[in-house]
């Protein structure tokens, strides 16, 4: 049961620091039902790779076993437990490069909380639901996921495949969040564990599910899987996920319509920028469109009063502020046929979905500041990857112009939920290095009153193809 981990960052050896095991030592660690050895098959500057694999003693297995193989004699020591990344993995992480998966590096502790290109490769993963469900629980998170079918035997290949994947994963991720995903989803792709699961399970996945898994498309499932289909496990988990996700949601967007429409309150940006965002899209020519975090529908109410628009789409994360928008829209109250011309669903611009894809034009208008850092990559392929508009029209605070609002301190953003707030200088090289990636070309307009030093307050990238 083998599980490498590469990367390229520069200096590529410093993966070891973060997983607190030395690259030119072999080190073993003892486990209930075997070993676990931690090694590095290359440690170069340009690249580094570690492994961990379990050498699972078979009669051990059987030893400790609490009901969770077959009782058949020949099926309890003659399985596939030994060889596939299963929950015996999830453990092996867990003990094993426990600091690591805290997110913890005494020497390292900027570069534990930095996104870094990862390539995770698994030998055998056994995957109830084939490579379909395989895709659909890592591609939402950011993954580029390659899967092959491995044979029985490589030595007879005409006896053909057998039911085991081999995995590899590649992303830009921190490496706790990476060891994180797969110490939920090993098991939840084999559908099995080889351990009682009880409440202190439950703790396990929303700890380990914290930040990603209460917007993730396939939540449902994986929560059923994690916790063996126990009916009330699953349904404090799913309650306890959607209770520690809405407030922070809500109470965003209440920051959002608060503070920061008080601090630009002066220059009427907000209206402003609707403005321009409209007038770029229907320069586009654009028929279809998507508000891509679209509040409370705010612009959606603008884009609706476009004859030109025969489907207008919103998508936010948060429920509450779509009811919002659908009270704005009267949705309750349109005719059927104009009802067929507007539509809200939830979505998460980081996992994803099939339903963003398909339109003419997409906005993200003040959304992109709200995603962290580590995830804007996951952003940058949900949009231009696979929902892939036609035109995108992207508006970001601009942070020199901060110094003009008397109000905001020093040093400090619009408001709570910015993750971030770029230059114009950032922006722009954010914006042109995502566009040569997917095939755009991006241009790029000041919103708002100029300032001859500072900029425009807004700034705003319209992405073309």
């Amino acid at each position: 049961m083998l599980l490498s981990i590469s990367t390229t960052y520069q200096p590529a050896t410093d993966l070891g620091y973060l997983l607190g095991k030395h690259p030119d030592r072999l080190q073993t660690f003892e486990l209930a039902y075997g070993q676990a050895h931690v090694f590095y098959p290359e440690a170069a500057v340009d690249t580094c790779t570690a492994c961990l694999l379990l050498d699972i003693d078979p009669v051990g297995l059987v030893r400790a076993h609490r009901g969770g193989l077959e009782e058949s004699t020949l099926a309890r020591y003659v399985n596939d437990r030994p060889y596939v990344a299963s929950s015996f993995m999830s453990v092996a992480i867990a003990r094993v490069l426990a600091s690591a998966l805290a997110g913890v590096s005494k020497e390292r502790p900027e570069l534990a909380q930095q996104a870094l290109p990862l390539v995770l490769q698994l030998t055998a993963v056994p995957c109830r639901g084939g490579e379909r469900f395989l895709r659909s629980v890592f591609e939402p998170l950011g993954y580029e996921v390659a899967a092959e079918r491995t044979l029985l035997d490589e030595q007879f290949p005409t006896w053909g495949h057998g039911p085991y994947l081999r995995v590899t994963l590649r992303g830009t991720t921190r490496l706790a969040d990476a060891l994180g995903h797969l110490y939920v989803l090993l098991p939840v792709l084999d559908n099995f564990k080889h351990y009682w699961v009880g409440q202190d399970e439950l703790e396990k996945l929303l700890d380990h599910g914290a930040g990603w898994l209460a917007s993730h498309p396939a939540r449902d499932e994986i929560v059923n899987r994690y916790l063996k289909r126990q009916r009330k496990l699953t349904q404090e988990a799913l309650a306890r996920l959607l209770a520690d996700e809405e407030p922070e949601v809500e109470e965003a967007e209440q920051v959002k319509a608060h503070e920061e429409a008080v601090l630009e309150a002066r220059v009427a940006l907000n209206d402003v920028r609707m403005a321009a965002v409209c007038a770029e899209l229907e320069a586009s020519g654009a028929r279809t469109v998507i508000d891509l975090g679209c509040g409370e529908g705010r612009l959606l109410q603008r884009l609706v009063r476009t004859k030109q628009f025969t489907k207008v789409v919103g998508a936010d994360v948060s429920p509450r502020t779509l009811e919002l928008a659908g009270e704005r829209l009267h949705l309750d109250e349109l005719p059927e046929r104009q009802r067929e011309r507007v539509e809200v669903f939830q979505a998460s611009l980081t996992y994803r979905d099939a339903r963003l894809a398909g339109f003419d034009a997409a906005c993200a208008v003040e959304v992109i500041e709200h995603i962290d850092p580590s995830r804007l990559g996951a952003f940058e392929r949900v949009v231009f990857e696979y929902a892939r508009p036609a035109t995108l029209v992207i508006t970001t605070p601009n942070a020199e112009y901060n110094a003009t609002f008397a109000t905001l301190s020093a040093g400090t953003f619009r408001h709570r939920d910015h993750r971030f707030e770029w230059t114009r200088a950032e922006f722009e090289t954010w914006a042109r290095e995502t566009a040569a990636r997917h095939g755009y070309v991006v241009r790029f307009v000041p919103v708002g009153d100029l300032d001859a030093t500072l900029g425009a307050p807004t700034q705003m990238g319209v992405f073309s193809r």
